[in-house]
């Protein structure tokens, strides 16, 4: 237990990214596969979805995601920001899939106003689960929400189909600088204990 717990104060927002990584790329895939295989997902819909983005096409995103932004907001985005993450190793694009979702819920009609909730539900598993295990392999990550402005471009760069619905990026790399301490926050009123 105590190496879980652990593993859950070593998960940092890490933004000082860089391009080097302290495990193979292959043990970064593998990973992220076993991830998706094993996160719970309800009714075991296997609704969630992955693009690992790296190398090249890595870049190709984050410059894509900048002209998105600078489009959406009339040209007032700065490019800092964006060229920290391009600056990282990859990016991990979660996604779930509609066509699952429906699949499901035609299965399970009595249930259908939730699966939506549970979907996000498995999908927030998901990052969190791949985020912890980056952090436990020395791998510092942080999470970005673009979409809904970059969701048409990403489907036409990694030619995906329309049922993929875009959740959150997560670029990844080497840590170029440790985050700040995390300051210790006040539990009182958080957990509520009952027996």
């Amino acid at each position: 237990m105590m190496d879980f717990i652990s593993m859950l104060k070593n998960r940092r927002s890490v933004y000082s990214l860089d391009k080097t990584l302290p495990v193979a790329e292959n043990a970064v895939a593998d990973f992220v596969r076993v991830a998706v295989q094993y996160v719970p997902d309800a009714f075991n819909m296997k609704s969630q979805r992955v693009v690992l983005v790296m190398g090249a096409r890595h870049e190709e995103f984050w410059n894509a995601v900048y002209d998105e932004m600078v489009k959406f907001t009339g040209g007032r985005f700065s490019r800092g920001k964006i060229d920290s993450f391009a600056a990282a190793y990859g990016t991990v694009l979660y996604f779930y899939d509609t066509a699952a979702v429906e699949e499901t819920r035609r299965a399970y009609p009595g249930y259908a106003e939730n699966f939506h909730d549970w979907v996000m539900q498995s999908n927030a598993m998901l990052q969190f689960a791949i985020w912890v295990g980056f952090a436990d392999m020395n791998i510092g990550a942080n999470l970005q929400h673009y979409n809904p402005v970059i969701d048409n471009m990403v489907r036409e760069m990694f030619e995906l189909p329309d049922a993929w619905i875009l959740v959150a990026q997560m670029p990844f790399g080497g840590i170029a600088a440790e985050p700040s301490p995390r300051p210790d926050t006040d539990m009182a009123g958080r957990v509520k204990v009952v027996g």
